[in-house]
């Protein structure tokens, strides 16, 4: 009963953010006259440079991919630091794991790379 009354808490004090802080933040703006319609805020750059054409191109999806390829591999070691600090204690069934999660994170590795997703041209 005692975990239910911490969440309980935890869910009321979350909530009252929640419905407090854009009323605060109305009320602020309100007494200092912000003004959200300034003209420089629809500007392109804010830092002085203007648009010397209009905002159109190709964005490529290459970096898109290998942040994701960059992800997976960061989640990995993320995951086998604590199985290597605890290697001992998990015995043979832990070298197993070990073994079939790095499997199935080379099989991506290279279907990513099967795809040409690490290429740079």
């Amino acid at each position: 009963m005692e975990t239910y009354l911490v969440l309980f808490v935890f869910f009321i004090v979350a909530l009252s953010i929640a419905l407090l802080v854009p009323n605060v933040s109305l009320i602020t703006n309100r007494f200092l006259k912000i003004d959200k319609n300034n003209p420089d805020k629809f500007e392109p750059y804010e830092c002085g440079i203007p648009r010397i054409k209009p905002l159109t191109g190709h964005y490529f999806a290459f970096f898109y991919i290998l942040a994701l390829v960059f992800l997976l591999f960061d989640l990995e070691t993320i995951f086998l630091f604590p199985w290597a600090v605890s290697f001992r204690e998990l015995g043979v069934f832990g070298v197993v794991e070990a073994f079939v999660f790095v499997g199935i994170l080379l099989v991506g590795f290279f279907y990513a790379i099967a795809k040409g997703a690490l290429r740079w041209d």
